[in-house]
């Protein structure tokens, strides 16, 4: 037997050693240019590449993460996905994949009520299930245009053109949500994207549009974990929609890559986007062919947790947002774009001249920038539930007194 491919207990301790060590002396990428002719070994390999997988990684951990959509991970899933790389189970055949198929439609099952859909599949990320949606509604409402605001994600422009549908853009109001009064008076060949959390500003659209168009699709990639929290009122409407699609490597803390696409009428929307093939046992549902078993970390989560433990970690980045733009609004010197609506804090020094100054005075991995309507504003995102706005707040005052 070839021993690569048996277990090895002493290289995968080795693997998990590595990962409490100290790389701040890391130095980078260290390999060779081409493709070596004779292997180093797997220990050696592990030893070679970690200073650079592990010490090169930006920290989506640490109390300064206060910057980007993409929260830490729970130690179950290192787990969970460790068992998932030993056994690549291929979920486009229920033959090599007997029980993370049945894993996948219990974890859809669990989350789907939440929304107001009865069932769906999972995607790589939410840009395959937006297109999967439109897809459906393409097939199953016959729209010809897609419509949704001037804050909806790239995905959508992306999923009409590969549709070949029109696709046009509907400006947003001061807080950065869907201008409802700007929407044209026929919506019956549209499908109606409307985004909750939109990603520059979290915005959310007016869900109570959802049912005006010929198909509704909600973009909650970001925001849709609110529905398990008290903040589920927040997206209220969301269950009128015809499908809705939500990042779990986002707001449910997984692993790249974790999505759902969930429809209101799943045998309808699933029958409409599947193909079968003379190898396969079962038709293949959606955009993706082989794909391996994403959901067992998700609900192994969820298991571990259960919903008050996602409410709680949700919460709290709520309450870490909250007090972030609290700060913001008192000090005159700042600038706040909105409320937070969703735990996204955008913001800007009233001097627009010191705008690149003090970002640039705040700490490693804490503030992204975007653009709003052509202006550049500094955000921030409460993906971290270990974040420590104090240090933030305290850099933010340091680069004010620096620049009086």
């Amino acid at each position: 037997m070839d021993k690569e491919f048996a277990v090895d207990s002493d290289g995968l301790h080795e693997a998990v050693d590595w990962m409490s060590r100290d790389f701040t002396a890391s130095k980078g990428l260290d390999l060779p240019m081409e493709l070596p002719p004779l292997g180093i070994g797997s220990r050696a390999a592990l030893n070679s590449l970690a200073p650079s997988i592990l010490g090169g990684a930006a920290r989506l951990g640490e109390p300064t993460s206060f910057a980007h959509m993409d929260p830490p991970t729970p130690w179950i899933t290192w787990a969970i996905t460790l068992w998932n790389a030993s056994l690549n189970q291929n979920l486009l055949h229920p033959a090599t994949s007997p029980v993370a198929r049945q894993m996948e439609e219990r974890v859809v099952a669990w989350l789907a009520p939440w929304f107001g859909m009865n069932g769906g599949h999972m995607t790589p990320g939410s840009t395959l299930a937006n297109l999967t949606a439109l897809w459906s509604a393409r097939e199953c409402a016959g729209i010809t245009q897609v419509i949704a605001s001037e804050g909806a994600h790239l995905s959508i422009a992306k999923a009409a053109h590969l549709l070949g549908l029109d696709y046009r853009r509907v400006p947003v109001n001061a807080s950065g949500a869907l201008d409802a009064a700007q929407l044209p008076a026929n919506l019956s060949h549209c499908a109606l994207v409307l985004t909750a959390g939109a990603t520059s500003t979290g915005a959310i659209d007016p869900l109570d549009l959802a049912g005006r168009a010929a198909w509704t699709h909600v973009d909650a990639a970001w925001a849709g974990p609110l529905r398990l929290s008290k903040y589920a009122d927040l997206l209220a409407g969301i269950e009128s929609a015809d499908s809705v699609a939500i990042s779990a490597h986002k707001w449910l803390f997984q692993p790249k890559e974790s999505a759902l696409v969930l429809f209101k009428d799943t045998a309808k929307a699933h029958a409409a986007v599947s193909f079968g093939g003379t190898y396969l046992a079962t038709p293949n549902v959606g955009v993706l062919g082989s794909h391996g078993a994403a959901a067992t970390a998700l609900l192994a989560t969820l298991l571990a947790w259960g919903r008050e433990g996602v409410a709680q970690r949700i919460e709290h980045c709520m309450d870490l947002a909250r007090g972030l733009s609290e700060f913001v609004a008192a000090d005159k010197r700042l600038a706040l774009y909105a409320l937070p609506q969703t735990g996204i804090v955008v913001w800007r020094p009233e001097d627009g001249r010191l705008f690149d100054r003090i970002l640039n005075q705040l700490p490693a991995g804490s503030t992204s920038t975007t653009t709003v309507s052509g202006v550049k504003w500094l955000r921030n995102v409460a993906a971290n539930p270990g974040a420590d706005i104090d240090l933030l707040m305290a850099a933010i005052q340091g680069a004010l007194a620096e620049r009086s």
